[in-house]
């Protein structure tokens, strides 16, 4: 058993209780991150004057040669050792002596784990924001491409008016833009370094906070130790944001799902992110897209899960927060890996621009532009909107659309009707007058594509 304490103990830790108390098989995760405030912490001790610079140099090599090490496979982090951070000054004291018993002058494990925690998170985000980015930018392109392919809009799941593809897959852009700009606003309120914490007081060691958060690239230290040492928000930030990331991809995913049914066909799933069934061998399944929508509930579960660690805790640390990390490095890989694999499933997709045409024509869904031709004929549209639902149940029962009935039989019904009717509801006139901003007209289409991509170029 390898830990930084002991000097006060009489009696040995009993092994249930060490297995039980030991964080080392998760927080090896944040390895990297440790070794790179353990550099800028020793640089920042010899700059001002708390250390030799020769001690420095032999900690920096040493924690060098452990990273090497490590990355290279001569070197396993084990469960002999508690903590990544006992880790990392046992095995250097192993290779370096007593210098490497300075490595941890002025620092506490408490600020320790906070800096190390807070530096992968903010990796995570970056990648997390870089992986959206790439989603955002695949479905640019299906709107670019789909600017004339005409489907049914939906509410309630029923049909309800004509839309373009392009306008359906601007509404998924705007949902994952939102993320984008959460993650900038996560990265920018969390940039902040606790290193130099301490436990929770500080520390009387003369030390150099602005520096070790420059090098390490916050905006500055934490403004209060005891907040900088026992603080998750930004990590419940994370975690919310991700949560609305997987609610974004599951109503995507749940939509993929429905589009690929026999009964809709719009879609066909590649090959290459689609399984077949061991017993049925016409199936074709959207694997991807079920198991991101069932994926949704373990990236909630982290969240709530720490959102139920962090409400009783007083200040400042306490080792209920050690449970910060096993579900959260979990929520970060799910998140991360959904937005990968969603993106490819949706990059290699074929829509099947026909058989949405014909869906759109064949559910009524102009139904609300011939109640609004009868108002441009002078019927309020109170009147009109039950003379259209006459035409419908008429057309039900005779198996037919509204673009299908004679002017006579039209007329019949209200003698407003005239000949221009046919074009008042075709599915591009439908579609195409509807010039508002943020509509599915292709003019309004064409604008919207442009700020998309002046967004997305914005992000570089």
């Amino acid at each position: 058993m390898a830990q930084l304490w002991g000097g006060r103990f009489q009696k040995k830790t009993d092994d249930l209780v060490y297995e039980f108390n030991a964080s080392i098989g998760f927080d090896k995760t944040f390895f990297h991150e440790d070794i790179m405030g353990s550099r800028v912490h020793v640089k920042m001790l010899s700059q001002q004057g708390i250390i030799s610079s020769e001690d420095m140099e032999k900690i920096l090599a040493g924690l060098d040669s452990i990273e090497k090490d490590v990355d290279e496979g001569r070197l396993e982090i084990t469960s002999e050792y508690e903590d990544i951070h006992s880790f990392v000054e046992a095995n250097l004291i192993d290779r370096i002596g007593e210098p490497g018993k300075k490595l941890h002058t002025g620092r506490s494990r408490n600020d320790q784990v906070a800096l190390d925690m807070r530096l992968y998170t903010r990796s995570q985000v970056d990648y997390t924001k870089e992986q959206l980015k790439s989603l955002l930018e695949v479905i640019l392109r299906i709107m670019k491409d789909n600017l004339d392919t005409i489907m049914p809009g939906f509410t309630h799941l029923q049909k309800a008016q004509p839309i373009t593809l392009s306008h359906h897959m601007g509404a998924y852009f705007e949902m994952f833009r939102r993320d984008v700009d959460r993650m900038t606003d996560i990265r920018e309120r969390m940039n902040y370094c606790p290193l130099g914490s301490g436990a929770l007081a500080g520390t009387t060691y003369p030390l150099d906070r602005y520096y070790t958060a420059k090098e390490l690239g916050f905006d500055g230290p934490c403004n209060n130790s005891m907040d900088g040492v026992s603080d998750r928000d930004y990590l419940i930030e994370y975690l919310s944001a991700l949560s609305t990331v997987m609610m974004h991809l599951s109503r995507f995913s749940e939509e993929v799902i429905i589009w690929n049914s026999n009964e809709y066909n719009f879609v066909e799933i590649d090959d290459s992110f689609s399984t077949g069934s061991s017993i049925m061998p016409q199936k074709k399944n959207p694997d991807i897209a079920e198991l991101v929508r069932g994926k949704t509930g373990r990236v909630y579960g982290a969240l709530m899960s720490l959102l139920t660690t962090m409400k009783g805790i007083p200040l400042a640390y306490n080792k209920d927060m050690q449970e910060d990390k096993e579900l959260a490095f979990d929520a970060m890989r799910t998140t991360n890996g959904c937005i990968q694999l969603f993106t490819g499933m949706l990059k290699t997709m074929t829509f099947n621009e026909e058989v949405m045409y014909k869906s759109a024509n064949k559910g009524f869904t102009n139904a609300t532009d011939a109640a609004d031709y009868l108002v441009g004929k002078g019927i309020a549209f109170r009147d009109a909107h039950s003379i259209i639902g006459e035409i419908v149940l008429y057309c039900i029962d005779k198996g037919i659309a509204i673009d299908d009935m004679s002017i006579e039989e039209l007329k019949n019904i209200c003698p407003a009707f005239e000949d221009d009717i046919y074009d008042a509801i075709s599915m591009e006139t439908c579609v195409n007058k509807r010039l508002t901003k943020g509509a599915c007209s292709k003019e309004s289409m064409i604008e919207a594509i442009t700020k998309c991509k002046e967004y997305l170029e914005s992000l570089d």
